[in-house]
Formats: C-alpha cells, sequence, structure tokens
C-alpha cells in the first residue's frame, strides 16, 4: 500500500506536515471503511447493477441524411473548401 509520500509525490503536491497528517488520518479513515466492507459476507448474492425498475426504450439505428454540406455550411461563419474554417489552435 502507497504511503501519503508516494500519493504527494504522484498528485505534485507539496504539503506541509499539518497537511501530511490531516490527509494521512483521512486515508487511514477511507481505508477501515473498506476493510469493513471486506468483513460482510456476500455469498449467494446476486450483483446489483442498479435499484431502479426502469429499462432503456432502443430504436433501430437507422443512418438517415438529414441536412446538406451547403446547409450545414450556411450557419458557418466562414468555411472554406466545403468545411469550417476556425482559428488555428497550436503554434
Amino acid at each position: 500500500m502507497l504511503g501519503i509520500k508516494e500519493y504527494e509525490s504522484m498528485a505534485m503536491l507539496d504539503l506541509d506536515d499539518s497537511e501530511r497528517d490531516k490527509l494521512g488520518r483521512c486515508f487511514d479513515a477511507i481505508t477501515a471503511g473498506f476493510e469493513a466492507l471486506e468483513q460482510v459476507c456476500t455469498d449467494g448474492v446476486e450483483p446489483l447493477v442498479t435499484v431502479l425498475n426502469l429499462c432503456n426504450v432502443m430504436r433501430d439505428d437507422v443512418a438517415k441524411k438529414l441536412l446538406t454540406r451547403d446547409e450545414i455550411l450556411a450557419n458557418a461563419p466562414e468555411e472554406y473548401d466545403g468545411f469550417f474554417k476556425v482559428p488555428g489552435t497550436l503554434a
């Protein structure tokens, strides 16, 4: 199991001793909670995906051509050679 200093390093944090102690106590409490859960007997218990009694309504996945390229580009502030023209983002 990783210690607080390893987590601090992975998260690129620079904690002082009081912050490190506080975080350590929080991790200890979380770990204790998981250790308590490990003690629960789940033999014969079916895995539960959801507690809701709902079912997704699915529709057929049918490709449709809804708009033409010209109709789509009509809303573009700028276009070039049949494509949206946008400002560059990489230098």
